[in-house]
């Protein structure tokens, strides 16, 4: 007889980027689960806490110590699905989860679509580590900022404008600023010199605030960039002048294409992604981790141009009992993922899911019911469910819960 619901012990990277300590949240969740092997060093910045099979840093059986994907791979009819094995022909999981705890600024980065991706895989698989693109969602858990995708044209044109800024124009001007005029100032900004970005931050930083309309942030985000990384980093100007700057509040979601440029800025956020580590930085990390200006702008998507088209917006999801758990359902096929949010003493049914699902407990502490066992639900626990299980919860105190799922 197959287990079909399966806690798991999970693992946190480190990158410079994360929160340190048990500043991190996700460092916090980590060594929640009974019987790890993770400590918490007060001194090292905690990034990512991954769930899931992806061979970088997969997860484990609680129980035995075995590679989640050894027990899929055994028995994957049962916990894979016959459905979900036949839709994308392997018996891997084909999502990602995680929970992020940002204290600066990522590297500005975007993913290579599945084309490019397969062949950057085949030609470096030391650095890109798999054939797949890497389309995500981002759910703020506290208050998320992140810079992504385009402004509208008109705004970018208007900001081009001041003085400090039309060095990266063309030099023959279309009457309309178009996607090829905003190529050029990406480029233009990614290749200028060390001299030139320094020069540009400190006259737009003596500007009067008044001169950047409603992007009157600008000001304070070029010190706070430049003291995260360098007052010569290309990044900071070409962020704050073309891309949207968002604030979200917790329970907001965003969509990033596989190549939507974007930089998360600081907080808490549940993270899930295409099966992928596939990745192309441009700024905010050392040169050396950089990857080459033409090859990033020949993946980079100029349009849509507006905060709106950014937004993921959550919806009822019809197989909750209760009506206490939503659903983000990015336009992808990989994945969907619901968030439940029950008070002290609140219950809720979710029907039986069609596929593989991955369940993190990010608040409070309850119970789940699911094949016929009861399971106890604690601040970071994480369960691995086959698909065809339906699943009770109730709340001693206050849960928060995020399930990654596919069908």
């Amino acid at each position: 007889m197959v287990e079909k619901v399966i806690q798991l012990k999970c693992s946190c990277n480190q990158y410079p980027w994360g929160k340190r300590g048990s500043d991190s949240l996700s460092a916090r969740l980590c060594a929640k689960t009974p019987r790890t092997d993770f400590k918490i060093d007060e001194n090292t910045p905690y990034a990512e806490m991954w769930m899931g099979t992806y061979p970088e840093l997969p997860s484990y059986v609680l129980a035995t110590g075995e590679n989640l994907q050894d027990m899929l791979d055994k028995h994957s009819k049962e916990l894979v699905g016959e459905a979900v094995i036949n839709k994308f022909n392997h018996t891997k999981i084909p999502y990602l989860p995680k929970v992020l705890s940002i204290a600066k600024a990522l590297p500005l980065q975007l993913h290579p679509d599945k084309s490019l991706a397969s062949k950057l895989h085949a030609r470096d698989p030391s650095n890109f580590t798999d054939p797949n693109h890497k389309p995500e969602i981002a759910v703020a858990l506290g208050d998320f900022e992140a810079f992504v995708g385009f402004k509208p044209l008109s705004d970018i044109k208007r900001l081009m404008q001041l003085p400090p800024l039309q060095v990266f124009l063309p030099d023959v001007q279309k009457p309309d600023f178009d996607d090829q005029t905003l190529e050029h100032v990406v480029k233009s900004i990614l290749t200028a010199s060390d001299e030139v970005i320094k020069k540009t931050n400190d006259a737009l930083m003596a500007l009067p605030r008044e001169d950047f309309g409603k992007d009157a942030y600008t000001p304070d985000m070029i010190p706070r960039l430049s003291n995260q990384y360098d007052k010569c980093d290309n990044g900071t100007v070409l962020a704050i002048v073309t891309m949207n700057y968002l604030q979200l509040k917790v329970g907001e979601a965003i969509y990033i294409p596989a190549d939507g440029i974007h930089a998360y800025l600081s907080g808490d956020i549940i993270e899930c992604m295409a099966r992928s580590n596939n990745v192309l930085n441009t700024e905010f990390c050392p040169r050396a981790e950089r990857d080459s200006v033409d090859l990033f702008c020949s993946v980079l998507t100029f349009t849509p141009h507006d905060k709106d088209s950014a937004i993921l917006k959550s919806e009822s999801f019809e197989r909750s009992k209760y009506g206490k758990t939503k659903l983000y359902a990015p336009p992808i096929s990989e994945f969907s993922m619901l968030a439940t949010d029950l008070a002290d003493g609140e219950r809720e049914t979710v029907e039986a899911l069609g596929g593989p699902s991955i369940i993190i407990v990010t608040k409070g502490k309850g119970t789940m019911v699911a094949d016929g066992r009861q399971h106890n639900l604690i601040q970071g626990y994480v369960y691995f469910i086959a698909p065809g299980v339906q699943i009770e919860f109730e709340a001693e105190k206050g849960l928060q819960m995020f399930t990654a799922f596919v069908e």
